[in-house]
């Protein structure tokens, strides 16, 4: 069953700002495409540097608003976001598979976990913004510490999970009394229009806790410049995140910086083959590859199940139906642009030039009435070395390499290279001595075992660590330490 678009076309897009849509009075107009079929489908304005002020100005009027409401009300908004994000479940999941490219069952599991991100930041928010109180510290004095909203914060979020980082940040944010800019990725900007639809109708909220700007590094620069700004929490490449992180310091800000990873997933001899395929088909290429805490090497150790899974899982790979997502039968969507599907394509090329053997090759695809698309088939390598470009690298797109090592030590000596990023690493094992192992000497933040996924729950951070992460917190529930500031208090009355 193929669903129907929410709209073919959005038209010219508005910037959010202090509760109201604004059409930009900017030259510069970029236009958003259908990953699926290649045709635009909304244009949208770079917002101009007095536009950008006028964000960071709303939000600062909002601070002063936000901090007067009663805990129990800003929690009664949250709850009623939440709602919202319920009632309109399905149109925003139809909306990332036409902006960004998902099948309709990611898009609809994505929207669970923003959804699961609000619930999170109401319990952060009754829980977690409580301060501490000691009676008769010394003879006749007391001692209090509070928590305090640090202020106005630039959220930038990324193409891969447009939807997702907003809720990693943005709810959270508002649970510590922090207004918002938020600055999406140029790729998906209907996902961001989407999200702040339904976030317009929760009354109670003031205006300009949450606003709206495109615009890319110049916009970015300009809003985290200004010294109202008092911090960033940014999802998206390594290299953009340490530029962030270097200008943030620089100006005494606060950052969470959450960047690339260069995943693992280890097959040990006892592995389950089937329950291994399965869980990396979704790994290597769900999302069509684009997923943080997905993985591009596997790690089989030992010679005597390598063929065995090798098979298994090339047949398994090559059956995947492509399409788009909006089609319920679709396993695999396109790259969310022409751009991320040639970087894969010059990834695969630079693992031929390498050596590497291409046992399934992804790149020649074509999905009947769709042939204008982003699309790219699952590829897979093997004889894949440990020194190779493809194996240090980031795919980002359908490829999984194979490597041979020959026992669980070369494994996480490979993990562990001085080129780790520290992102996650999994294991398929049914020994509880070498999962324990394996938990306490992979140098990442997230691991596996027995799944090739390691999503961490809400209420959990992303552990993210060495280059995958910078600043003082990381995503999701641990942002609350990015957005909140203490307070003590001494004081005597006897």
């Amino acid at each position: 069953m193929t669903l129907g678009e929410v709209k073919e076309n959005y038209g010219k897009l508005k910037l959010f700002i202090n509760g109201e849509w604004v059409e930009s009075g900017s030259g510069e107009i970029l236009e958003s495409v259908n990953p699926a079929t290649g045709a635009p489908i909304a244009t949208f304005p770079c917002a101009t540097a007095e536009e950008a002020d006028a964000a960071v100005d709303a939000a600062q009027s909002a601070l002063a608003l936000w901090k007067k409401v009663p805990v129990r009300d800003k929690a009664r908004y949250l709850f009623d976001l939440r709602g919202k994000f319920e009632e309109h479940a399905d149109r925003l999941a139809r909306i990332l598979v036409q902006d960004h490219g998902r099948t309709m069952g990611q898009a609809v599991g994505t929207v669970r976990r923003c959804i699961e991100n609000i619930e999170s930041a109401c319990s952060a928010l009754l829980l977690l913004t409580k301060g501490d109180y000691v009676s008769e510290l010394a003879r006749g004095i007391d001692q209090a510490m509070y928590w305090e909203p640090r202020g106005v914060f630039l959220i930038i979020t990324p193409s891969n999970i447009p939807m997702h980082a907003w809720s990693s940040y943005v709810p959270y944010a508002i649970a510590s009394g922090c207004p918002v800019i938020v600055s999406p990725s140029p790729e998906d900007p209907v996902c961001a229009q989407a999200v702040f639809e339904v976030c317009q109708e929760v009354e109670g909220f003031p205006p300009g806790l949450f606003n709206l700007v495109y615009g890319g590094k110049d916009v970015n620069r300009r809003i985290l410049d200004n010294p109202l700004v008092k911090g960033v929490g940014f999802i998206g490449s390594s290299r953009v995140g340490r530029l962030l992180f270097n200008q943030a310091g620089a100006l005494g800000k606060e950052a969470s910086i959450n960047g690339n990873g260069k995943n693992h997933v280890v097959l040990m001899p006892d592995t389950d083959i089937d329950a291994a395929v399965t869980g990396l088909l979704s790994s290597c290429f769900g999302m069509a590859g684009q997923r943080c805490l997905g993985s591009d090497n596997i790690l089989i150790v030992g010679d005597e199940r390598y063929e065995e899974f090798k098979e298994a899982f090339v047949k398994a790979a090559a059956a995947m139906k492509l399409g788009y997502g909006l089609d319920q039968s679709t396993e695999l969507g396109p790259l969310v642009s022409a751009r991320g599907k040639q970087n894969v394509l010059d990834f695969i090329e630079k693992g031929l030039g390498e050596g590497a053997g291409l046992i399934l090759d992804g790149r020649e695809v074509k999905v009947n009435g769709y042939e204008e698309g982003f699309f790219l088939a699952p590829s897979i390598f093997e004889n894949v070395t440990a020194d190779m470009f493809i194996a240090r690298n980031e795919s980002f797109g359908p490829v999984a390499n194979l490597i041979r090592v020959k026992d669980l030590d070369e494994a996480l000596d490979l993990i562990n290279n001085k080129d780790n990023l520290g992102h996650s690493a999994c294991i398929f094992t049914k020994s509880g001595s070498i999962a324990r192992r394996f938990t306490k000497e992979a140098d990442v933040g997230n691991i596996g075992l027995n799944v090739a996924i390691p999503q961490p729950y809400a209420f959990f951070p992303l552990g993210s660590k060495n280059e995958s992460a910078q600043g003082c917190a990381k995503s999701r529930i641990d942002s609350m330490r990015l957005f909140l500031d203490q307070k003590t208090v001494t004081e005597r009355w006897v």
